[in-house]
């Protein structure tokens, strides 16, 4: 590793956010809730001082400094996501059977799904995020934004149809807005 420092980038931490960085794992606390992330894997200086994030590179190569700006992304989405939060919305469409989703513990259950007898579970990611159901609405809560869009992507694909014509058999629950 040479001396000479090639890349170095200052994020700024917000009045009202807390951010630390302890055994790889970087965490943000704001008034919206809690979000970290396990950086140890990162091929990339992280440090925490003075009110501000820095990352840091020290080799002269192009995907060093990618992986550089994606550690720089991520911590700005989780300053971003403990101060404002993220929320996804999914529409559940149906034509016939008309379908029930419950929220249950860690997990949310679609029931009537196509007439099917068994229930479709799809899992909630992430220990802040929250999902309600409202009408023909399920929204997607929470200040990581992996988690809460990994969560709406979860009951997105747990309601795929296989093996049919995908423009007759419009049954399912789709994404319609992102905040």
């Amino acid at each position: 590793m040479s001396t000479e420092q090639l890349y170095e980038e200052e994020i700024k931490v917000p009045a009202g956010v807390e951010v630390s960085y302890k055994n790889g794992v970087l965490r943000a606390k704001g008034p919206n809730g809690e979000c970290e992330k396990d950086m140890s894997k990162m091929k990339a200086i992280v440090e925490v001082r003075d009110g501000a994030v820095i990352v840091k590179q020290y080799k002269k190569r192009r995907d060093y400094y990618a992986i550089a700006r994606s550690v720089r992304k991520h911590v700005i989405n989780m300053i971003n996501g403990v101060q404002k939060g993220y929320t996804y919305k999914l529409k559940i469409v149906y034509s016939h059977f008309p379908m029930q989703v419950t929220v249950e513990g860690n997990r949310v259950r679609i029931d009537n799904f196509i007439g099917e007898r068994h229930p479709r579970y799809a899992e909630i990611v992430g220990k802040n995020t929250k999902v309600s159901v409202s009408g023909d609405d399920i929204i997607v809560e929470g200040p990581c934004k992996e988690s809460v869009s990994q969560t709406a992507a979860n009951i997105e694909n747990s309601t795929k149809i296989k093996n049919k014509d995908p423009r007759v058999f419009l049954d399912g629950v789709y994404i319609y807005e992102r905040r």
